[in-house]
């Protein structure tokens, strides 16, 4: 094929490509008359800043001399540009959506210049909303995944910050990474990792939690098998453990794995004060855990079937709280249950202001309206406000509301069998989370299997000199790490 027909052939695609892409609503099509020939400057107006287009593109090509396309990319001060004589119309469409211009010109080889001009139109990083923490780093990520790779970046300044860049969901091709350091992380899970994310066949991915369901070892659990965070520096201190972190552009939580069950109780805090405080936290909110998830069930199966084991001294205050009220426990309990629920749902739902009114008027109103009324005792009413007190203290969101979905079914076994039912349903519970895994490895490490030295940071936070090696439950390369005062070991 001679150079004249080839050209020819070029023309043809091209005048097929525009006449598509005028169909197009805000296509912008401008033409300038060159010494060697027409040059053609195409993009798409919402995907393209103007200002880096007036400013730096189309003088260049209008008052610049320049024989080819070659010469003009020269003058081009952006980097990332692409050269070709024939790149497909697929692709060409494919980069005006991603904010590329396209400049071609007429019979001269390479006949495509493409230059990545998008609109970047960023939130600024702000403070954490859900993490927030009252000492340490105030910084959170944003929706924009470069942005936050570059947050970590800033604390892990190594080479061996390791970024591995996938695309997922056939319509959106959203873009993820998966960060870890080499040296320290065992390669088996990035490889998990990596490969789960390339089997995931969904459509379109708009946030981390899609990216979540869809590797979650267990889909059918309710409990979350990876672990998401906001903070920037809780990011870079767990990628020092050996885990792996996944980023979702357009997300600003970040997913981290493999985790385990304790995890989801500590909050980063924790490591900004001395240890004994940070331990004494702990406790507190685990001893509230498990108070928000056992106190109302135990309620319904006392009264309800072991009514004989109250004190002979508190028989007499709960037996006249409940004169009045014409239900069973076990259906004053799931309707305080389900009040409390819709209350804290539609703060949830409603404007900040608004919600935090409807919050604290609605609790309020409703509880006393509801001893009042004698549709509920006053006891029960006591129980069911720490309880939703207790959940409250899980640093994790996620966490906190599957601590919220596992109580109603605990109350309705409590009603129905008591204390046995009671024993078995939280029999139940522990055979799930011991059959559980995040990224392969034991959800529910340090208990099972037993690693007794992961317990310094567990339950309790020893001191940093004391947390001379990386988590086990993890496998990373390299176990060993140097502590403060190592000689005070």
């Amino acid at each position: 094929m001679n150079k004249k027909t080839s050209q020819k052939r070029v023309q043809r695609g091209f005048d097929k490509l525009l006449a598509e892409l005028k169909k197009k609503d805000g296509f912008i099509h401008y033409q300038h008359e060159h010494a060697n020939g027409m040059i053609h400057l195409g993009y798409l107006k919402a995907a393209v800043d103007p200002e880096k287009l007036e400013k730096y593109i189309l003088p260049r090509v209008q008052e610049y001399i320049y024989n080819d396309l070659n010469e003009l990319n020269e003058y081009i001060p952006f980097t990332k540009t692409e050269l070709a004589d024939n790149p497909g119309q697929d692709k060409i469409q494919d980069k005006l959506v991603k904010g590329f211009i396209f400049i071609y010109m007429e019979n001269v080889s390479p006949t495509y210049l493409l230059i990545p001009l998008p609109l970047d139109q960023k939130r600024e990083i702000s403070r954490p909303k859900i993490e927030f923490s009252v000492v340490g780093p105030k910084e959170a990520f944003v929706e924009d995944i470069d942005t936050n790779l570059n947050l970590v970046r800033k604390r892990l300044a190594i080479p061996e910050l390791s970024i591995k860049k996938l695309k997922v969901g056939t319509v959106t091709k959203t873009d993820v990474a998966v960060v870890s350091i080499n040296g320290i992380v065992d390669e088996e899970n990035v490889n998990t990792a990596v490969q789960r994310i390339k089997d995931v066949e969904i459509d379109q991915v708009v946030d981390s939690s899609f990216i979540q369901q869809t590797i979650a070892d267990n889909k059918n659990s309710p409990f979350p098998q990876l672990l998401d965070t906001e903070r920037p520096d809780r990011i870079a201190s767990i990628l020092v453990e050996g885990k792996v972190a996944i980023f979702v552009n357009g997300s600003p939580h970040v997913l981290l794995g493999p985790t385990t069950l304790i995890e989801f109780f500590g909050a980063f805090d924790d490591y900004f004060y001395n240890w004994m405080t940070a331990s004494a936290f702990r406790l507190i909110r685990l001893v509230a855990v498990f108070f928000s998830i056992l106190i109302t069930p135990l309620y319904v199966a006392v009264l309800t079937h072991h009514f004989e084991i109250i004190p002979q001294t508190m028989l007499v205050t709960v037996g006249y709280s409940r004169t009045q009220v014409p239900f069973p426990p076990i259906l004053e309990a799931l309707l305080l249950e389900f009040s409390i629920e819709l209350l804290r749902e539609a703060g949830a739902r409603l404007p900040t202001k608004i919600g935090q009114t409807i919050g604290i008027v609605g609790g309020i109103v409703i509880g006393i309206a509801a001893v009042e009324a004698g549709m509920t005792s006053n006891v029960l009413l006591i129980l069911v406000a720490l309880a939703a007190l207790g959940s409250f203290t899980i640093p994790v969101y996620k966490m906190s509301n599957t601590i919220r979905l596992i109580r109603f079914p605990l109350i309705i076994v409590a009603g129905v069998y008591g204390i046995i039912g009671m024993a078995i349903a939280i029999a139940y519970i522990m055979v799930h989370l011991l059959r559980l895994t995040s990224l392969g490895r034991p959800f529910f490490a340090l208990v099972f299997p037993f690693r007794p030295q992961d317990f310094k940071d567990a339950l309790i936070r020893l001191p940093f000199n004391k947390q001379n090696k990386r988590p086990y439950q993890v496998r990373p390369s390299d176990v060993k790490r140097p502590t403060a005062n190592e000689k005070d070991k």
